[in-house]
């Protein structure tokens, strides 16, 4: 199993349930992810979407391991949905969306956080874009969603460093909604997404729709971009040191990469 998902007082928890992979996406996970999201947007039972990771991580992004079998393996049979088709799933999503960070988000794991209504954090997760650290572009519309939500600067810094930002910093940020305990974070969650659930599900989902309708066309426009520049990097030769460096467990070198 890689997601479990639980149904309460009109709340959808979707649990992603790959702890010994830091709950990284792969294949299986995207379509997982995608078919529940969707499935959630027609049904009528279903109010507010709530997500959260089991362990340690929230989610540690693409899974790097496939992600080099993706870009080495011609043969490598994609999902049905992938990471496109996850991001257009929340994208497309109509009803309000709350995320429950409850440890590391690495990547998509990061940039998620565009796409949600209400983010609380643990206070000891931490998040980290690495783009930059394996030589490619940004994902997940990130590129416009951040600078709408944190401005351009702090964005920029996310989205360029590959540095750790920590809880407080992406509350300061405006990443973040609240900051909780660990061992609270889920109740806090849980109880604001019960709040919103109470609440007219046609009501909600026309307050979104005019506040997210103004975007959409940039969301799509953006990730064109991310994805036609990712796809241009993607098997690289930097990006093929910075992958071979992850499997062998050493830091990259980038200043022999040419054009790196």
């Amino acid at each position: 199993m890689t997601l479990r998902i639980e149904d309460g007082n009109r709340v959808r928890t979707l649990t992603l349930d790959r702890p010994e992979a830091l709950n990284a996406f792969n294949e299986a996970l995207y379509d997982a992810v995608a078919e529940a999201v969707y499935a959630a947007a027609d049904d009528p039972a279903v109010a507010v979407l709530l997500l959260t990771g089991e362990g340690r991580a929230f989610s540690a992004g693409t899974d790097l391991v496939e992600m080099h079998q993706i870009a080495t393996d011609p043969d490598f049979v994609m999902g049905k949905h992938g990471f496109t088709g996850m991001i257009d799933a929340f994208a497309e999503f109509p009803k309000p969306v709350v995320f429950a960070v409850n440890g590391l988000g690495l990547g998509a794991g990061a940039t998620l956080l565009g796409f949600a209504d209400l983010v609380f954090m643990s206070t000891e997760a931490r998040l980290k874009c690495p783009f930059s650290s394996l030589a490619v572009a940004p994902e997940a519309a990130s590129s416009v969603l951040f600078p709408h939500l944190i401005g351009h600067q702090n964005a920029a810094w996310v989205l360029m460093s590959s540095e750790w930002i920590g809880a407080e910093q992406a509350h300061a940020m405006g990443l973040a909604f609240g900051l909780c305990a660990p061992d609270e974070l889920m109740a806090e969650a849980r109880r604001h997404a019960e709040v919103l659930a109470a609440k007219p599900v046609n009501s909600l989902v026309a307050i979104k729709r005019t506040m997210v309708e103004p975007r959409r066309a940039a969301v799509r426009e953006a990730r064109d971009r991310e994805n036609a520049a990712f796809g241009e990097l993607l098997g690289g030769p930097a990006n093929l040191e910075a992958l071979t460096a992850f499997a062998e467990g050493r830091p990259a070198d980038f200043t022999a990469v040419p054009g790196a």
